[in-house]
Formats: structure tokens, C-alpha cells, sequence
């Protein structure tokens, strides 16, 4: 792990135990995230702004001084903001930067007013930006009962988020916080938070299968129906040799997670063109309907057995009327997945995280399974091992789908199930357990105890029942126990122990106590080791 990591995972640590007293992970997890967009935006705002004058800065506060300097210049003011504007879509006064505010807190002097105005200054720069921290209320009484507690909260925890140097943090700055939030705080709140969060290992895997072979396509499209941070779509940008031609398609349903979202793309940069996100139901109304409304892969992660409405009126849905049954009101996990298989193409690849109940369980949902499976939909399962998600330690499948003809209709089954890393709070799974997991997906062969080609006319007589071990036997028979080598290795022991025993008495026998008393004691110590003791 990094400097730079270590110091964002103790900020983050700091930064929530300020808060925590107050309110809980869900709520501070919001105002933590969107403080660090906003010294994201700062930071790179002034970065950009010395570069673009050509200058030098050692440190932020040069960087601020410099800014301030040619701001202040009635003939620098104009032309400055219009470049900035217009190689970052955004401005930001000098007083109102990350920076200054900091500088401001340390003298006394910040206002809450401040930040709101630098939160209201970004959002009405670029139509990219609007109500973009509209869930940070800096004066909702969970910061505090009284504005002077509501800035000294708001205070402490900037200073502590000043200490990240986010420029020079490699990797996914926002994926990387949220998931130290919730891996660390998130069980404190009772809710799943988890549910939005796909691990970094299964990520790289579902993202890597949906790019096999299709590494060098330009403008690749890429939908998430369930997107949460948006970290499961951008693993993209890693696999895809045109990374800045990845067009990016997203809807997810809790305000604050789609906000989030966004500011992912953002600090990934990711251009405006290239990112199509819908905050709604997926479930309840289709996204998208308008052209491209197919995409090259869909990758998604959807709330485990969530409920669901199961109106009627669905069976005429074009989604899932072709299936003759809707999932159930409780289990809203075919739903999702016949969603994104919708709107994949004939020619894409789709990866769908889901608990093994979706393998096996009857009724609608066996019927929806058996339908995909006579269409040849269904095209590689994979168990995952338990433990490797946030606040659950059920075990996962995931699902991998294509819009293949009727002739093949052979499954892949693959028992993953051991292939993972033992943690105490959490299982992880390594490059090389990724390595043997995907390799075995590109043979497409079956191999002993890990994974087993399976045809159609033996997934039907198994009544279309997908439980992996039914068809990958992981069974290890127990080596053959030699009785007379276990007669032989006792008999050696039990010689070493008398030998032992009678050194100890030999020893002791040279011992004399210092009174009688303890001359009596030492005795009948020696009497007990001989067995002569009641």
C-alpha cells in the first residue's frame, strides 16, 4: 500500500471519528465524499491555473498566492476565468478554494458560508456540476445544535481531509474512500451498505471478462443499471486500449449514490460526451429509450434479493414478457438481471454479481432460468467465495450472458469457491486467484475439481437446476490412514515420554526441600509423577 493510500485511509479514520457522534456512516459517508470532490476540484483548479500561467508552485498555498496575485489584476481577471472555464468547466474565487478555506480555519476566521458559497459557485458553472453536493447541508443540525458547533465539526474535518495529497494518489481516489468508509464504518448504521459496492478483485474480474477480445474497440459502450459509485463501470478505462472512447451508460436509484457517481466520472476525467447517468428505478420504468439503448457489455451489481413491485403490467414489458413469469416481490434478482440483458447486443458480453439462490430456487424465478437456459442465454457461472463482500458473508455467483444461437447451449461451471485469501474481518481474492479464474473462462474446457463444461441435455436432466456442485465435483477423498505406522509412531511418543518422565524423577530426586514443609510438598510431587499418588 502507497504513502498516499495509507494517508487518504487515515484522514478518512480521523475525519469519521470527528463526525460519528453525532450521526451515522450513511450521513457522514455523503459529507466525507463530497469534501473530498470538493478539494479534488480546488486542488486541480489550482494546479491548472500555474500551469497555465507557466509558473511555479512547491506547495497549495503557493499555487493560492499565485492565483490570488493575478486574480486581483483587473486585466488578468476576465481572460483568466474564461481559460479556466474553459479547460475545466469550472471557477472557483481564490478566497473560496479548499486551500483557502483551510488557511482560514487555522486563524479563526472560516465561515460555513463559504463553503456553501463554493459549493453554489461549481454547481452553476457547467451544466455537469448542477445540484451536485445538494445532500452536504452544512447547516443540518446532525453537524451540530448551533452554527459555532456546526463550523467547528465542519472544521476539524477539513483539516484532516487537507493532510490527503490527492494529486499524487494513484488509483481510484473516490472508489478507494468509499470503500474504507464502508468496510470500516458502514456496519455502524444497521443498513447495506455494501449492496453498493463492488470489491475490487470481483470488479477487475467481471470487467476483464466483458472485454476479452474486444480490448482495441473504439467507442465501446458499457451500461450498469444498478451503478452505485460508478467504480464497477469505471474499471474500463484499466482493460479498454481506447479508454477515452468508453462511452458510459448508468442509472441508479438513491440520490446521494448517483451524485457520487458523477463525481467519479468527473475525477476520472471522463469527457461530458462520454457519460449518459439517470438517477431512477431501473425496475420501474426502462432506461435507457433512446438511442444507443444496446451497449457492448453490461456489468452490475444489484442489491441481493431486494423487493420489488412485480405489477402485472410487467408481463407486457418487453423486458420480461418473452419469459412467461415475472420474479418474485421478494426477489427482485431475475428482474435485474433480464433488465440488463435487454439491452445488451447480439454481439456483447454480460457479468451479474447475484447470490446462488438465482442458481437453484423454483417457481418464476425456475422458470425464467429455464427459458434463458433453452435460448442458450446463459453462458458461464461462477462461484465466488464467501466473505469477499461488504457486510455480507453469503457466497456469490456471478452470471456471465450472451445472445447466442439455440445450438449452443452448453454451460460453464466454474468453483471459485476456494479461491481467495483469508482475512480477519474480510476474504480477498489476489491476481493469481483472478489469473486461474479467467484463464479456465477463456479455455472453455472443463478441469478436475474447478470447472466443468456442461452440456444442454445434461443441465436438463438436472431439471435446469444450476447449483455448481452438481456439475464441478470439488469432493477430495481423505488419504488412507496406515494403522501400523500410527501403532508405531504412539509406541515411539510413548518411549520418549517414559524416557522423559523418568529423567524428570532423577532430577528431582537430587532436590531437598529448605523445611519440612516443603520437603513434604516435594515428596509428594515425586510420588504423583510415579503414579503412586491417591
Amino acid at each position: 500500500m502507497g504513502e498516499n493510500t495509507k494517508d487518504l485511509k487515515v484522514a478518512l479514520w480521523n475525519s469519521a471519528n470527528v463526525m460519528r457522534g453525532t450521526m451515522g456512516a450513511e450521513d457522514y459517508k455523503s459529507y466525507l465524499l463530497g469534501l473530498i470532490f470538493y478539494k479534488y476540484l480546488s486542488d486541480k483548479l489550482l494546479y491548472s491555473l500555474v500551469n497555465l500561467l507557466d509558473e511555479t508552485a512547491d506547495t497549495l498555498d503557493d499555487a493560492l498566492e499565485i492565483y490570488r496575485k493575478n486574480y486581483e489584476d483587473d486585466d488578468m481577471r476576465d481572460d483568466l476565468i474564461s481559460e479556466l472555464k474553459h479547460q475545466i468547466s469550472y471557477v472557483l474565487k481564490p478566497e473560496l478554494t479548499f486551500t483557502a478555506l483551510i488557511n482560514k480555519i487555522n486563524s479563526n476566521t472560516f465561515q460555513l458560508e463559504e463553503l456553501s458559497q463554493g459549493f453554489t459557485d461549481i454547481e452553476q458553472s457547467d451544466e455537469i456540476f448542477k445540484d451536485l453536493f445538494q445532500d452536504l447541508d452544512i447547516y443540518s443540525t446532525k453537524l451540530g445544535n448551533t452554527p459555532q458547533k456546526r463550523n467547528q465539526m465542519l472544521s476539524n474535518v477539513m483539516k484532516e481531509l487537507s493532510k490527503i495529497d490527492i494529486a499524487g494518489h494513484e488509483g481510484d481516489m473516490l472508489g478507494d474512500a468509499y470503500e474504507y468508509l464502508i468496510g470500516e464504518f458502514a456496519s455502524d448504521t444497521g443498513k447495506k451498505a455494501g449492496e453498493f459496492y463492488t470489491p475490487q478483485p470481483v470488479s477487475k474480474l467481471m470487467t476483464r471478462i466483458v472485454f476479452h477480445g474486444k480490448e482495441n474497440v473504439s467507442g465501446f459502450t458499457i451500461y450498469d443499471a444498478a451503478m452505485g459509485s460508478g467504480s464497477l463501470m469505471l474499471n474500463a478505462k484499466k482493460y479498454s486500449n481506447k479508454a477515452d472512447t468508453v462511452m458510459y451508460f448508468g442509472q441508479e436509484l438513491n440520490t446521494s449514490t448517483y451524485n457520487l457517481a458523477r463525481m467519479n466520472m468527473i475525477l476520472h476525467g471522463v469527457p461530458v460526451e462520454n457519460q449518459n447517468l439517470h438517477n431512477a428505478d431501473t425496475l420501474d420504468k426502462d432506461w435507457p429509450v433512446d438511442e444507443p439503448t444496446n451497449f457492448d457489455a453490461v456489468v452490475m451489481n444489484p442489491p441481493y434479493s431486494a423487493n420489488w413491485s412485480a405489477y402485472k403490467g410487467f408481463m407486457t414489458d418487453p423486458r420480461f414478457s418473452i419469459y412467461g413469469a415475472l420474479a418474485p416481490k421478494s426477489k427482485a434478482d431475475y428482474a435485474f438481471l433480464l433488465h440488463g440483458f435487454y439491452h445488451l447486443k447480439n454481439t456483447g458480453v454480460m457479468a451479474i454479481v447475484l447470490p446462488h439462490g438465482v442458481l437453484f430456487r423454483g417457481n418464476s424465478e425456475g422458470k425464467i432460468r429455464q427459458k434463458l437456459l433453452e435460448d442458450g442465454s446463459i453462458d458461464t457461472i461462477i462461484g465466488m467465495p464467501a466473505g469477499i463482500f461488504y457486510n455480507t458473508s453469503i457466497p456469490t455467483t456471478i452470471i456471465v450472458l450472451k445472445k447466442k444461437d439455440r445450438e449452443k447451449r452448453d454451460v460453464l461451471f466454474i468453483d471459485a469457491s476456494k479461491e481467495f485469501t483469508k482475512g480477519k474481518a474480510q476474504n480477498t481474492m489476489n491476481d493469481d486467484h483472478l489469473k486461474k479464474i479467467l484463464d479456465a473462462y477463456i479455455r472453455r474446457e472443463s478441469i478436475d475439481k474447478f470447472a466443468h463444461l456442461a452440456s444442454f441435455e445434461e443441465i436438463k436432466k438436472n431439471d435446469f437446476n444450476l447449483n455448481i456442485p452438481r456439475y464441478v465435483d470439488t469432493f477430495e477423498e481423505e488419504e488412507q490412514i496406515d494403522l501400523r505406522e500410527v501403532t508405531s509412531e504412539i509406541l515411539k511418543i510413548t518411549k520418549e515420554i517414559n524416557s522423559s518422565q523418568k529423567l524428570l524423577l532423577e532430577m528431582l530426586s537430587d532436590l531437598v526441600g529448605i523445611d519440612d514443609e516443603t520437603e513434604a510438598e516435594l515428596q509428594e510431587s515425586i510420588k504423583n509423577l510415579m503414579g503412586e499418588g491417591e
